[in-house]
């Protein structure tokens, strides 16, 4: 069982930024997926931003160019850094970790976790 715990999150004007980190108890897995999904009310939860074992990265279309996945491997933390933030990222973002990868669409790939976060929410105001 992973643990992973949020925190970061906040509100903020369009246009700002925020750094999303995710702290998670290690795997004996050399491979391994962790990732950024959020969900908006309303809708369904969706991916954001993905990394693998070997910093691979992959992002949903809405937020390329503007988000930044990576992880912190001596201190078992993952972030987001988010900029240039719009009113439609608001969300409540969750942190997964393990799982099989799946296609996914907008987005290179992405994978189905098997744990999650218990949540951070993001704000956006216009």
């Amino acid at each position: 069982q992973r643990r992973l715990v949020e925190s970061g999150g906040g509100s903020v004007q369009a246009g700002g930024s925020l750094r999303l980190s995710c702290s998670y108890s290690q795997t004996t897995s050399t491979k391994f997926y962790m990732g950024w999904f959020r969900q908006a009310p309303g809708k369904e939860r969706e991916a954001v931003a993905v990394i693998d074992s070997y910093d691979i990265t992959s992002y949903t279309d809405s937020v390329r160019g503007r988000f930044t996945i990576s992880k912190d491997n001596a201190e078992n933390i993952l972030y987001l850094q988010m900029n240039n933030l719009k009113p439609e990222d608001t969300a409540m973002y969750y942190c997964a970790a393990d799982g099989p990868t799946i296609p996914a669409q907008h987005m290179g790939w992405s994978f189905k976790p098997t744990h999650w976060g218990q949540g951070t929410q993001v704000t956006v105001s216009s």
